[in-house]
C-alpha cells in the first residue's frame, strides 16, 4: 500500500501543473453530512455486501466484484443499480474497507433519504496480470479496457444475477479519483446505457473537457443528473474545476460541489456518495 501512494504521488506531481483559483459559487448548496451518517447504526435494517463472479470475454477469465443489496432486499420487485468505481490503488473491495457504502446507504434509507438500490463494487482494472502494485503507465490501459469489461460483461451479468430494472434511467455510474474519470469518459460516452453519472475528486484519466461530451444536445435531453464534485484543498482540483467550467460553457445543468477544504480522501468520497445517492433515480428538485 505505501508503495502505491508513492507511485500516485508521483503521477499526481507528474500530471498536474499550476492550480487554479477555487469557485467561489456552487449549483446547490451541499451541506455537511450528520454525525455518525458512515457507521452502522443499532436499531436499523441492514443491506447485505456479497463478493461475486463473473465471465468476462472481454480479458478471457472470470472477474470479482463486491455486490450490495439494500436491506428486504427481493426478487418481487425490481430495483435501480448504481456502479461505484475505486481509484488507483484499489480494487472491489476498496470502497468496502474504506468507504462504508453500505453503512450510509442503510441510514439513508431507515432516514427515508434515498431509493433502495443495489450498488455494484466492481474491479475497475480489466487486466489479466495487472494490479494495484504496477506502475502507473502500465495500470492506464487496464483502467480504460474496463469500459467494454463493464458493458459487455459486468452490466449483464449483474442484470441476469440480480432482480434489477434494465432501462437506462436505472442505471448510474460513479467512482473516486481514478473511478471518477472513468465515470465521466464513461458515462459520457454511454449516454444510451447511463442517465446518472457522478465523478468524485476525478483524477487525470478524465478525458480533457472538449472531448468529454461530443454532443451538449444530446446530453441535455439524456442526462438525468451529471455530479462533480471535488475538495478545494485536493491537488486534482483542477480537473473537475475544468469540467464543470466547460458543461458551464455548453450550457449542460449539472450539480458542482466544491467541499471546502476537502482534500484527496475518503472523508471527502464518502460524503459525496451520502449526497449523490440521495438524487438517485428521482426526481431533481
Amino acid at each position: 500500500m505505501r508503495d502505491s501512494v508513492l507511485r500516485f504521488g508521483t503521477w499526481l506531481a507528474l500530471a498536474l501543473t499550476t492550480i487554479p483559483g477555487v469557485a467561489q459559487s456552487t449549483d446547490r448548496k451541499f451541506t455537511a453530512p450528520p454525525d455518525r451518517f458512515d457507521a452502522r447504526q443499532e436499531g436499523v435494517d441492514h443491506g447485505k455486501i456479497e463478493l461475486v463472479e463473473y465471465d468476462s470475454t472481454t480479458i478471457g477469465l472470470r472477474r470479482k466484484a463486491r455486490v450490495y443489496t439494500p436491506p428486504g432486499y427481493t426478487t418481487d420487485r425490481k430495483y435501480p443499480v448504481l456502479y461505484l468505481l475505486h481509484g488507483i490503488g484499489g480494487d472491489e473491495n476498496e470502497w468496502v474497507r474504506q468507504g462504508s457504502p453500505d453503512f450510509i446507504l442503510d441510514n439513508l434509507y431507515a432516514d427515508k433519504k434515498a431509493i433502495p438500490m443495489i450498488v455494484v463494487l466492481p474491479n475497475g482494472r480489466a487486466a489479466k496480470d495487472v494490479t494495484a502494485r504496477d506502475p502507473i503507465p502500465k495500470q492506464s490501459p487496464a483502467f480504460a479496457a474496463f469500459e467494454k469489461d463493464l458493458l459487455v460483461d459486468l452490466i449483464p451479468f449483474i442484470e441476469k444475477t440480480y432482480s434489477v430494472k434494465t432501462d437506462r434511467e436505472s442505471r448510474a455510474l460513479a467512482g473516486l479519483s481514478m473511478g471518477g474519470g472513468q465515470s465521466l469518459n464513461f458515462g459520457l460516452n454511454n449516454l444510451d446505457t447511463f442517465a446518472w453519472v457522478g465523478g468524485f475528486s476525478s483524477a487525470p484519466n478524465t478525458r480533457p473537457p472538449a472531448e468529454l461530451i461530443k454532443d451538449p444536445e444530446e446530453a441535455k435531453r439524456k442526462l438525468r443528473l451529471l455530479y462533480v464534485a471535488c475538495g478545494d484543498k485536493d491537488g486534482l482540483f483542477r480537473i473537475s474545476q475544468g469540467v464543470h467550467n466547460r458543461l458551464d460553457e455548453k450550457k449542460i445543468p449539472h450539480l458542482y460541489n466544491v467541499i471546502s477544504g476537502g482534500g484527496h480522501d475518503f472523508k471527502v468520497w464518502k460524503s459525496d456518495l451520502y449526497h449523490f445517492a440521495q438524487l438517485l433515480f428521482q426526481e431533481q428538485k
